[in-house]
C-alpha cells in the first residue's frame, strides 16, 4: 500500500496569513497560502472531541507528501464519516485552500454535516491535472496515485465510509478532481470541480464507472474560459493547455452515464443583485447507478468560489457570486451519492 505515514497534530484550526498586494499580483488568479507549524502526536489525545486539524506526511512514489485533514465535532472511527478531498488552485497550499477561496465556509459546512476534509498538498503547489503545458517540462508526479492512497489511509485509520469518498477543487485542484473522476471512479462517488472543465488532454478517457459531476463555473471568468479554449494567466499570458466548454463538459458526463437528455432548470432569486452575479442551474438525473450530472451557471461570475473569498479584485479575476454558498451546495450533492464496492488504485 504505502511505505511510510508520519502523523503530526496541529492546533484546531490553521492560523491565518496576510498576503502582501506583491505576491497576491504575482499570483493572479491563484489560491495562496503558507507553511505548515508542526506539534506533537501527543497532542491527539483522543478519539472525539470539538474539531481538529491534524496534518499527515507520507512517502508514495518515492516524494515525501503531506494532507491535511480536519475532523469533525464529535467525530469518531467508529461511526464512519463521509470524505470530502478538497484541491487547491495551481499556486495555491492546501493548508489554506478552506479560508482563501471558501472563506471559512467548507470547514463551517462539514463540521454541520459531521464530514471529514482533506486538504492535499501538491508538488510545487500544483496538481498534475494532464495538462502538460501545467508542468511545463517539469517532472509529472503521480497525483492520481497520490490521492488513491490517502483514500485508503483515511479509510483505515480513520474508519471513512469507503462507499462516501468525494473530490472538489477550484481552477487547477478542479482540472485534477476531472481526472480523478476518470482514473479513479472505483473509489470516488462523485465530484464538484469549481472553475474549471475538461481538458482537452484527457479527451477520450472513460471512468470505468458512472461517477455523479457538479459543475460550478462562472461565465465570465477571465483565467478558464466558459466557452472552452486555453487557459491563460493573464491575457495574453502562455497557455496553460486548452479545455473543452463547459456545455462539452456536462455532455461528455451526461453521456458517459447515460443520464436524461432534458434538464431539470432553476433558476436561483437574485437575493444580492450587487455582486453582478446571477445563478441558473441545469440538472440531469437518472444516470447509471443512481449517478447525475449538475450545471450550476453563474451568470457574470469569475475564476472564484460563490459565497466565498473575494481573494484578488474583481477586476483580475471576477466578481465572487453571493447568491448561494457553494460549499453547502456541493457537500448537500455528495451527500446524495455513494459508491457500491469502492475499491481503491493506492499502491
Amino acid at each position: 500500500m504505502f511505505k511510510r505515514i508520519v502523523f503530526f497534530v496541529l492546533r484546531s484550526a490553521p492560523p491565518r496569513r496576510h498576503l502582501s498586494w506583491r505576491l497576491k499580483a504575482g499570483l493572479v488568479g491563484l489560491l495562496l497560502g503558507s507553511g505548515c507549524l508542526f506539534a506533537s502526536p501527543a497532542d491527539d489525545e483522543s478519539k472525539t472531541g470539538p474539531s481538529r486539524y491534524l496534518t499527515v506526511s507520507m512517502v508514495h512514489d518515492t516524494m515525501q507528501r503531506t494532507y491535511h485533514i480536519h475532523l469533525p465535532p464529535g467525530f469518531s472511527v467508529d461511526k464512519p464519516a463521509p470524505l470530502v478531498i478538497a484541491l487547491h488552485g495551481g499556486g495555491g497550499v492546501g493548508r489554506n485552500f478552506d479560508e482563501n477561496a471558501t472563506q471559512g465556509s467548507l470547514t463551517v459546512a462539514a463540521d454541520s454535516r459531521n464530514i471529514v476534509l482533506v486538504f492535499p498538498e501538491g508538488i510545487g503547489k500544483q496538481w498534475n491535472d494532464g495538462r502538460s503545458e501545467v508542468r511545463a517540462g517539469k517532472p509529472s508526479p503521480d497525483d492520481v496515485g497520490f490521492i488513491a492512497a490517502i483514500i485508503d489511509a483515511m479509510v483505515k485509520t480513520y474508519g471513512i465510509d469507503p462507499h462516501r469518498v468525494y473530490v472538489t477543487g477550484i481552477s487547477n485542484g478542479g482540472f485534477m478532481s476531472v481526472r480523478l473522476a476518470l482514473d479513479v471512479s472505483e473509489a470516488i462517488a462523485a465530484i464538484a470541480p469549481v472553475a474549471a472543465q475538461f481538458p482537452l488532454a484527457l479527451t477520450g478517457k472513460t471512468p470505468k464507472r458512472p461517477i455523479s459531476v457538479m459543475l460550478i463555473n462562472g461565465t465570465e471568468d477571465p483565467l478558464v474560459p466558459f466557452q472552452g479554449g486555453h487557459v491563460r494567466l493573464f491575457r495574453f499570458g502562455r497557455s496553460r493547455g486548452k479545455v473543452h466548454s463547459t456545455a462539452e463538459t456536462i455532455e461528455t458526463f451526461r453521456l458517459q452515464n447515460h443520464c436524461r437528455q432534458v434538464p431539470k432548470q432553476i433558476k436561483i432569486q437574485d437575493t444580492t443583485p450587487d455582486d453582478g452575479a446571477t445563478v441558473e442551474i441545469e440538472e440531469y438525473p437518472g444516470g447509471l447507478e443512481g449517478s447525475e450530472v449538475i450545471l450550476v451557471k453563474i451568470l457574470g461570475g469569475g475564476h472564484t468560489w460563490p459565497g466565498g473569498n473575494q481573494y484578488l479584485k474583481p477586476r483580475i479575476i471576477g466578481p465572487v457570486c453571493r447568491d448561494i454558498n457553494a460549499s453547502e451546495m456541493i457537500l448537500d450533492f455528495f451527500l446524495r451519492h455513494s459508491r457500491t464496492d469502492p475499491v481503491t488504485r493506492a499502491q
